[in-house]
């Protein structure tokens, strides 16, 4: 009988000890290769790491008024819940800035801990002084209405062919993007947890003065 040794961690100690490369790695020795886009989305408002639940919407291009301007990002922002990240998938389209201080401000007051945007991003400025986490392609000056919308929420999307679903734990720094499927999230994070502190040891021993092919032989970990 096999016993499970791994542990629950929170987004807190996720946040404060692990990072995408690292979980990335974790994700590749599990055979799941394909769980970053690899699109830049920097951190565009000083912030650079965030890590939460996935809460997706789904946006589109539009060429004509909106009836109901805005009314399903309201939503979102009035309903996401504490530790979550909104995931904006806008298939890169840079026609408007989707996510600006407004939206930032109300997410925040919902327990939002940031939002991804795979498209254009305003008010950096201001939310940088909110100190407001956001990934983003860049920046449009321009206003969503009559530009762009969210037709759907909480439903898988996808960012350059990777999938994100709702409540998937995201990473996100300086590196890019990281996705842990719902599945494999518990081994996944012991992994990269295990990695880490493995990191440490080799990292010490280099600084010590070993060479780096000895240490690799002996830890397996570069």
């Amino acid at each position: 009988m096999t016993t499970d040794k791994s542990t629950t961690f929170t987004l807190a100690q996720m946040q404060e000890k692990l990072y995408c490369a690292v979980v990335s790695d974790a994700l590749d020795s599990m055979g799941l290769r394909r769980q970053s886009p690899r699109i830049a989305l920097p951190p565009v408002t000083g912030v650079g790491k965030i890590v939460g639940r996935c809460k997706t919407t789904l946006w589109e291009d539009m060429a004509h008024e909106d009836s109901r301007p805005y009314e399903l990002e309201l939503q979102v922002v009035d309903n996401c819940k504490p530790g979550e990240i909104i995931l904006c998938a806008a298939a890169g389209s840079m026609r408007s800035g989707i996510w600006g201080e407004l939206l930032s401000t109300a997410a925040r007051n919902s327990g939002c801990v940031g939002a991804i945007v795979d498209g254009a991003v305003r008010d950096i400025s201001k939310m940088t002084e909110m100190q407001f986490p956001v990934f983003a392609r860049g920046a449009c000056v321009y206003d969503s209405l009559h530009r762009q919308r969210v037709v759907d929420v909480d439903v898988p999307v996808e960012i350059d062919g990777v999938r994100f679903e709702p409540g998937d734990l995201v990473f996100a720094d300086i590196d890019g993007i990281v996705v842990v499927p719902r599945e494999a999230e518990r081994e996944a994070i012991q992994r990269a947890w295990d990695k880490v502190h493995a990191e440490n040891k080799t990292r010490d021993e280099i600084r010590a003065g070993s060479k780096a092919a000895a240490v690799f032989a002996k830890y397996g970990i570069l």
